[in-house]
Order: C-alpha cells, then sequence, then structure tokens
C-alpha cells in the first residue's frame, strides 16, 4: 500500500510539472521574424503599395557578391520607409507612363544592422570591404530605410542589360564616366541608355545616385536621415 500510494504521489507529480512546463512554453513569446521587426519599425511593403513593382531580395540567397546568406529567416519582400518607398511608386509610375511594359524590380532595400554587420564581417580583410558601409560608422541609408538597389525588367521579367549585374565590385559599374566605358567596349549604348533610363525615373521621383553603383539609390542624405528618421537597431 506505501508503495502504491508514493506511485501515485510520483505520477501526480510528473503530471503537475509538465502542466507547468506546457503552462511556461505557451506563454513565452515567440521571437519576432524580421518581416515583423520591419513592421514595427513604421516600415511598409513597398509591392503593397503597387503590385507592379517586383522584388526578388539578393540577400535572401546567397548568389550575391558576399556569396552568404543574409536574411537568414525567409524574408522575401523589400520594405522601406513611407516616404521611399512612396517615392519608389512613383518612380514606377513615371517608367510605365514613358516606357509601357517595363517595371522596377527592387534587389534589396531596408537592411537591419544585424544583417550589416553580417554584410562586413563576410567580406572584412578583402578589397571588397570598401564597397560596404562599415556598421561600425553608424552604416549606410540601406539601415535606415532610406536606399534602395534597383533595376529594370521587361515584360517577362528579364533585367535589362546594364552592363554588369547589381552589386557587381568595381569602376565599370560607375556612373561619372559611361560614355568612355561605351568607347572602350566595356558596356553598349544600348546598356548605357538602360542606365539612363533607370536614372531618369528614379531621379523624377526624388531619388539621388551615388557614383559608384547605377543601381543605388538614396532619398536623402546621411545627416537628414541621422536628424529625422531612426536607424534599424535590430
Amino acid at each position: 500500500m506505501k508503495q502504491s500510494g508514493f506511485l501515485r504521489f510520483l505520477i501526480i507529480a510528473i503530471l503537475l510539472s509538465l502542466s507547468v512546463m506546457c503552462l511556461h512554453s505557451q506563454s513565452r513569446p515567440s521571437p519576432l521574424t524580421l518581416e515583423q521587426k520591419l513592421k514595427d519599425h513604421g516600415l511598409v511593403d513597398v509591392a503593397g503599395l503597387d503590385s507592379t513593382i517586383c522584388v526578388s531580395l539578393m540577400y535572401a540567397r546567397e548568389d550575391n557578391f558576399t556569396g552568404v546568406l543574409l536574411y537568414t529567416d525567409g524574408l522575401e519582400r523589400a520594405y522601406l520607409q513611407p516616404e521611399a518607398a512612396a517615392a519608389v511608386v512613383r518612380a514606377q509610375a513615371e517608367l510605365g507612363r514613358i516606357s509601357p511594359g517595363h517595371r522596377l524590380l527592387i534587389k534589396d532595400a531596408a537592411r537591419p544592422m544585424s544583417v550589416q554587420r553580417r554584410m562586413f564581417r563576410a567580406v572584412s580583410g578583402t578589397p571588397k570591404a570598401n564597397y560596404v558601409a562599415n556598421p561600425a560608422r553608424g552604416g549606410g541609408l540601406h539601415n535606415y530605410g532610406l536606399a534602395v538597389d534597383i533595376t529594370i525588367v521587361d515584360q517577362e521579367e528579364r533585367e535589362l542589360p546594364m552592363g554588369t549585374p547589381v552589386d557587381h565590385l568595381g569602376p565599370e559599374a560607375n556612373i561619372d564616366a559611361e560614355e568612355a566605358l561605351v568607347r572602350r567596349g566595356v558596356i553598349s549604348e544600348t546598356e548605357r541608355q538602360n542606365r539612363l533610363l533607370l536614372r531618369r525615373v528614379m531621379t523624377s521621383a526624388g531619388f539621388h545616385t551615388i557614383r559608384t553603383e547605377w543601381w543605388h539609390f538614396d532619398l536623402v542624405n546621411k545627416a537628414k536621415a541621422r536628424a529625422s528618421f531612426r536607424r534599424l537597431d535590430f
């Protein structure tokens, strides 16, 4: 009888322990996804504003210049500050007006600082590090949701030739000597015209270019970003 009572007590104790563990597990919140953090930070899904805008995030795959998967939790949609997202929508409208059948393709948009640090570590100590904003110095405008890497696709969603892929590291991607690149046979005149088309629609919407990357556009300068926006410190 004493043994039977002890076994009954032991079983009840185990069941109570399991119940407490189950309740504790249910009360523990699941970690937020990167997408949810972007939303909570006030950023918006660009293609949600205009479904004609294409998105294929290059850092959600390993076939990017780092060779590393950077968006590790399955992020597939492009998020930006509302002002920047609205500007991309305006650029898409302008592209549709002057070049019907063509669409914008976003390759990267808002990039949290945790991703920026992984990116910088992946290229640290190599010549590629010169092309990546150092997170120790505050990062870049992607880290505020105010920059976008973007190109143009045709009706079959094939990227227009631009002379280099997006994220090519080298002078062939520079925008300040494209006529010379054509003369030297580095890029074709068609590729130069495609770059000009991209710049035309993006700058018409309020974006600014940078010298070394034909695909990269900033909505504001860094001083304005720091003064008026929160960095994506997650």
